[in-house]
């Protein structure tokens, strides 16, 4: 007699769908607009491509530093919200949303107010050695993108909210709207109105003013089951900001710390010995190679965004079985995705390459960077960021920011210095800076993988006491099923397709 295995139906495949394919969607417009910018800034008439391309990346290094601390807050809220969804406390959860919101609004409100006070030694202190051209296109468009701030902060804590009630559709559709802005205004600015990186700046501020008023618009409808009263009286309050920060200060700061050590790595590859003829073809080749990149993480991107929403309701489900069996389909989801986008950017990175106005040599050196780190990019990336977003989705931060900054720090940052320094000879330019990089992802999925398989992770998410972190209580029925997904089932266990049931092992 064969013994049937548990099933479990709080994500089905199609809701899984309705999640994920949205959220990939959006990802995908938002992360290629960067090399759409660099692109489209290339070939203004103002200026030779190589050093605005790298004025461009310098500077979204930085503004991503930036944006980074308000993804991690948002994190913490989803994780918190999504975690609150499980157990059946839609109030709590309410609360929860509100607080994030405001507590995201100030913080980005009093950033802006220092980069713009702040603009030129900021920049000298990271690129002085870029050159006075470069450091003239930087210090323009940093000054534009920095009143963008308090709209992407607006807009990360409305889309993880959202997400955590399945609702990725809205998200999707406001990042195709921003998409489409950003390409009309930087043809608008740079081409028409020949504004060079400023024009690219303005672009980029009017696409991302719009997402934050939509989504901001989108958690205010009555109909969610989450949402967010805007003319209601606010008050802090000290026990939800507290779980807030609680989660948020840890991925803040390994965030935080990670996004240094790119900003620092790229500082030594704009040093004067790596330029030919007054442009460093190594910077320009990092950033082109760096942006075509990114089409190579855009599925998984979207996914583990995803792994936040699943994992995180499965815990407050609190049956840990449940929470293994999604962990282990999640994975299994990032693999093939990320194989597919890996296996496409392959293939269309040389015709990419060429579209780009930079030197010959800048492009052959961006081309050996994208064969070596793309080629190891199948096995390394699911376990490097998709394995941190289970164990952020187990509340397990404090685990993920130490072990990610001992990474950056021994391989990001310490190999790559020896790899691209002149002291020891190396002197290897780009081409040493990702091998470093593709080190630090190796390395950090030995480190997250090592967690997940001790169980110690358990522990944080509550799932090792005799009484769950968020104690379940059966799941109401969802009114408005996330974009035509449907609801959750109230039950952990109910019978499910037989490629369910192939799925299904222990963690």
């Amino acid at each position: 007699m064969t013994k049937s295995k548990t099933q479990y139906s709080l994500f089905t495949n199609k809701a899984l769908a309705f999640l994920i394919i949205p959220i990939v969607v959006e990802s995908a417009l938002s992360m290629s607009l960067g090399m759409i910018d660099g692109l489209m800034a290339s070939y203004a008439k103002s200026g030779a491509g190589d050093n605005i391309l790298t004025a461009i990346t310098g500077v979204d290094q930085i503004a991503n530093l930036i944006t980074q601390l308000f993804t991690a807050f948002s994190v913490g809220g989803a994780v918190i919200t999504s975690q609150f969804l499980g157990a059946g406390k839609t109030e709590e959860a309410n609360k929860s949303a509100k607080q994030l919101v405001v507590i995201m609004l100030l913080a980005a409100l009093a950033v802006t107010g220092l980069c713009l006070g702040l603009n030129k030694p900021i920049l000298n202190l990271t690129f002085g050695s870029a050159g006075d051209e470069t450091l003239g296109h930087a210090y323009t468009y940093f000054y534009i993108i920095s009143a963008s701030f308090p709209f992407v902060a607006v807009f990360n804590s409305c889309a993880a909210l959202l997400r955590a009630q399945r609702k990725s559709m809205n998200t999707m559709l406001s990042g195709v709207i921003s998409f489409f802005l950003n390409i009309g205004f930087n043809a608008l600015f740079i081409y028409a109105c020949d504004l060079g990186i400023a024009g690219v700046a303005l672009g980029t501020l009017i696409a991302r003013i719009f997402p934050a008023f939509f989504t901001l618009f989108l958690m205010t409808r009555k109909g969610n089951l989450v949402r967010i009263n805007i003319f209601e009286k606010f008050r802090f309050n000290g026990g939800q900001v507290k779980k807030i920060l609680k989660l948020g200060v840890p991925s803040g700061i390994e965030n935080s710390l990670f996004q240094l050590g790119k900003i620092l790595v790229i500082a030594f590859i704009t040093i004067e010995s790596y330029q030919i003829n007054g442009l460093n073809i190594h910077s320009a080749a990092n950033s082109v190679a760096y942006n075509i990149n990114m089409i190579s993480s855009i599925v998984g991107n979207g996914i583990n965004t995803s792994i936040l929403t699943v994992i995180g309701q499965a815990v407050g489900k609190g049956d840990i079985g449940q929470v293994k069996y999604y962990i282990k389909k999640m994975l299994l989801i990032s693999y093939v995705g990320n194989a597919a986008c890996v296996g496409v950017t392959f293939a269309l990175s040389p015709v990419l390459l060429n579209f780009y106005n930079i030197s010959g040599d800048a492009r052959d050196i961006a081309w050996q960077c994208l064969i070596m780190c793309l080629s190891l990019q199948f096995v390394t990336y699911p376990l490097s960021f998709g394995l941190p977003a289970v164990l952020k989705a187990n509340s397990d931060m404090k685990f993920v920011m130490i072990a990610a900054i001992a990474s950056m720090l021994i391989m990001r940052v310490g190999l790559c210095y020896i790899l691209t320094c002149d002291w020891v000879g190396a002197h290897m330019g780009a081409v040493g800076l990702w091998i470093g990089m593709v080190a630090d992802w190796g390395f950090r999925g030995i480190l997250f993988g090592s967690r997940l398989l001790s169980g110690k992770w358990k522990k944080s998410s509550g799932l090792l006491r005799d009484e769950p972190a968020l104690a379940p209580v059966p799941v109401p029925a969802l009114a408005s099923a996330p974009d035509g997904a449907p609801a959750p089932a109230p039950a952990n266990t109910e019978q499910e397709t037989k490629e369910d049931n192939d799925v299904q092992t222990n963690v």
